[in-house]
């Protein structure tokens, strides 16, 4: 079983910054996927980026390419995301989630990731 927790949101204004954090404990292989998804008020929840475990490919949909990064290190167990260039519709709940297979094609189907973390709240503000 995964366990995730994420922390590192906050109330920003738009055109900052901030760095999202998911700590991971349990077993991930190389072969999983980690990602981050978000859910604003009366929303779908959607996907934000993923990365496989392992290291290697990237995914990010395209309303936050070039604004944001996805990163790890293994060494702590540790996901990021780090935002930058904020927007308004970047507020909503922020979710760290794990499964165990990647690929370009379903990262963003939210409902085939069986961990999930606790969320982490970003609010931008104008």
């Amino acid at each position: 079983q995964v366990q995730l927790v994420e922390s590192g949101g906050g109330s920003v204004q738009a055109g900052g910054s901030l760095r999202l954090s998911c700590a991971s404990s349990g077993y991930i292989d190389s072969g999983y996927c980690m990602g981050w998804f978000r859910q604003a008020p009366g929303k779908e929840r959607e996907g934000v980026a993923a990365m496989f475990s392992g290291g290697g490919s990237t995914y990010y949909d395209d309303s936050v390419k070039g604004r944001f990064a996805i990163s790890q290190d293994n060494a702590k167990n540790t996901l990021y995301l780090e935002m930058n260039s904020l927007k308004l519709e970047d507020t909503a709940m922020y979710y760290c989630a794990a499964r165990s297979y990647c690929g370009s094609a379903s990262w963003q189907y939210w409902w085939t990731f069986d961990s999930w973390g606790q969320g982490t709240q970003v609010t931008v503000s104008s």
